[in-house]
């Protein structure tokens, strides 16, 4: 069995680094906070370019928290992608304001440039482009849009991880940005960690307060806030795992370069199509094909684990029917939704696995 996803595998690579740094964490009983998410929290926000970086809990806090610093409220519109995890959008709603769906990209699956001055009310106060499967939105015209209405931009970089545009990383376009690390992203914890990135000083107090109960200083709790604060132990670990990164980037785009072009030849599946002037760094390999569901039981008979990111477009999951979305609303989302399949993905993928995987979708009879 080819797996979907291989954490162990990267482990291996850097076992002995890893071990160390674990085991440093515990002796120096630095276990919430403290020195080890200091110093990676200064190291993203360099790798990034931003002026702050502050880590927290996990990547769906990070969204919550950094729209409460913008001020995002109760009544508030705030425009999201369909086509998307749900954290994007109950991050929205946790804090009693409305997510607004807008329809997505069809090349790039990102959220469509062209259809969001439609959707913006007097009430939209923020708009949350999702740079999805590693694919960067062309941030410099989004900007454009949100500046020329006064609106803020919050950039979800979940599997965005080093990507870039115009030779610039995403994360550091909007008003802030929100990471995970959750263990399967390009940069992945042992366990739920995330971070937030700005170069807006306001902004960062306002977030560094809300994560650590509210407080300027210890017991000095200027506001009431909540508990999300990166461990020790996951910040060591993503401490040795950020020096690897853009090796491990490379080793992504290398792989979606042989898997594009062993399928090329392949009339029934449609490749990742790269934006111009975008880093794609694959967090995922998303193909499009007409009989996906099929094609995702004959990969598993042969021993490739394939998933699907995501069968069902937050405004047709069943928690969003209240709002009354119909597919003619989203025609896009609605169309791809039943054709994306994501196929095997990480930096330690061999050719010979990927040569297996095209060769046993190449020979699916449609």
């Amino acid at each position: 069995m080819i797996q979907f996803v291989n954490l162990k595998a990267q482990y291996l690579t850097i076992k002995d680094e890893i071990d160390q740094a674990i085991q440093t964490a515990i002796d120096e009983v630095s276990f919430v906070g403290g020195k080890y998410a200091e110093i990676f929290e200064e190291e993203f926000a360099s790798f990034i370019g931003a002026k702050h970086c502050i880590a927290c809990a996990n990547g769906t806090d990070s969204l919550e928290i950094l729209l409460q610093a913008m001020g995002v409220g109760a009544g508030d519109e705030v425009l999201v992608p369909a086509l998307t995890w749900i954290s994007t959008a109950e991050a929205v709603s946790s804090l009693g304001a409305v997510p607004v769906f807008v329809d997505i990209d069809p090349d790039f699956y990102t959220i469509d440039l062209n259809k969001i001055t439609e959707k913006i009310t007097k009430r939209t106060k923020v708009i949350i482009p999702v740079h999805l499967y590693g694919q960067p939105v062309d941030m410099p015209k989004l900007m454009k849009i949100a500046q020329d209405h006064n609106i803020l931009v919050l950039e979800d970089c979940a599997q965005a991880h080093g990507a870039e545009y115009e030779g610039q990383k995403i994360g550091s376009f909007g008003d802030c940005a929100s990471f995970s690390f959750y263990p399967g992203k390009n940069l992945g914890a042992y366990g739920d960690a995330g971070g937030m990135v700005t170069n807006n000083d306001e902004i960062a107090q306002i977030a560094r307060r809300i994560a650590n109960h509210g407080q300027e200083g210890r017991h000095n709790h200027v506001s009431e806030g909540r508990n999300s604060r990166m461990d020790g132990i996951q910040a060591a670990i993503l401490g040795v795992k950020l020096k690897y990164l853009n090796k491990w980037t490379e080793s992504r785009i290398n792989n979606g370069k042989l898997y594009s072009k062993l399928l090329e030849s392949n009339e029934n599946v449609n490749c990742p199509k790269i934006l111009p002037n975008g880093k794609h760094v694959f967090h995922l390999f998303v193909i499009r094909t007409n009989q996906r569901d099929l094609i995702l039981e004959f990969m598993k008979e042969k021993g490739v684990e394939c998933s699907i990111h995501y069968p069902v477009a937050l405004p047709f999951l069943t928690c969003y029917q209240s709002k009354g979305a119909i597919p003619a609303d989203f025609p896009v989302a609605n169309r791809i939704q039943n054709e994306i399949l994501s196929l095997p993905m990480y930096a330690e993928l061999t050719e010979e696995e990927i040569i297996y995987i095209t060769s046993t979708l190449n020979s699916y009879e449609y």
